[in-house]
């Protein structure tokens, strides 16, 4: 059985239904874990500060707990978050799902664990937007912590799911700078992108990071891949006809001709974006999607509770 068979996923169109069943299920997970120390009380109170006023007291839990608890409000927010995802059509991959049994492709799999997030941002009145792009910014809105938000949100995600335009290139690293550019306050940013940006030069890319890093926000990079066809070429040694899906171009070969070379090419593309992430203080988490929204959940709670200290 794999990890997805919990799911309903042909219901990857309600995202706030999945959602909510991803997120409750990792909570679950949380307590019979060595991660349970993590808060996951995600109420409507926080603890009561010495000093500040008492007029927000819920009482009624002071009555059954005898500890100081104070009533929170929508607009309170510890954190803000900007979630980032690359919708180009590399992101379709794969685009057929028989392929090996895959649930979800990449796209599917980085909407739903964004929706994810967001459940589990607006269950801690922490604010949070989004921002979605291809060649240019599609989408990006500010940090909000509402319900009426987050069903904005959704709404989008949902939209995205939809679209399966192909042949829409990235252009990964200027979409950064201008989202550098117009967050401006510190912000967690959280970036979902396989980072296939076909004739991109990487330093151009590690500038952008840079960037981000510079107007001091704290970025995680979740490198969004399909293992094993992606990363390990697991085709069977027949010929195929590969093509690529931003731009089109097609070439047919036996997959054991380039298996090879091509693990050697990506093993070194993504240990240069490993370094650099490491180079710049930015946490880099290898997002396989089929391996489930657990790691992706918990890399965040992880980075959530440093920012919180």
């Amino acid at each position: 059985m794999s990890y997805f068979d919990v799911y309903d996923l042909k219901q990857i169109e309600n995202l706030d239904l999945l959602a909510k069943k991803v997120v409750e299920g990792f909570i679950i997970g949380l307590h019979k874990s060595p991660f349970h120390g993590f808060s996951v009380e995600f109420a409507e109170h926080r603890l009561y500060n010495q000093g500040e006023s008492t007029k927000n007291l819920d009482w009624k839990v002071f009555a059954r707990t005898e500890k100081l608890f104070v009533k929170r409000y929508e607009e309170e927010t510890n954190l803000r978050c900007q979630i980032v995802l690359d919708t180009s059509s590399s992101m379709y991959f794969p685009k057929d799902q028989k392929i090996k049994n895959l649930e979800l492709n990449k796209l599917q799999f980085s909407a739903l664990a964004a929706a994810s997030l967001m459940n589990l941002l607006k269950r801690q009145r922490d604010a949070f937007g989004l921002s979605l792009f291809d060649e240019s910014l599609k989408i990006h809105t500010t940090n909000r912590s509402s319900t009426t938000h987050y069903r904005l949100l959704l709404s989008y995600l949902e939209n995205v799911i939809k679209d399966n335009q192909l042949n829409k290139k990235s252009n990964t690293a200027e979409i950064l700078h201008q989202i550098a550019e117009r967050v401006h306050k510190r912000s967690l940013i959280i970036i979902f992108s396989d980072f296939f940006d076909k004739g991109a030069d990487q330093e151009e890319l590690f500038s952008a990071l840079q960037h981000l890093n510079y107007n001091k926000h704290e970025v995680v990079v979740f490198h969004v891949m399909d293992q094993p066809l992606e990363l390990e070429f697991e085709f069977e040694n027949r010929p195929y006809l590969f093509v690529d899906m931003e731009s089109g171009e097609q070439i047919k070969l036996q997959s054991n001709e380039i298996k090879k070379e091509y693990q050697e090419k990506i093993k070194h593309r993504k240990e240069e974006i490993v370094q650099k992430c490491l180079q710049y203080k930015i946490d880099y988490v290898p997002a396989d999607i089929r391996q489930g929204f657990n790691p992706i959940l918990r890399n965040y709670l992880v980075k959530r509770s440093k920012l919180s200290k």
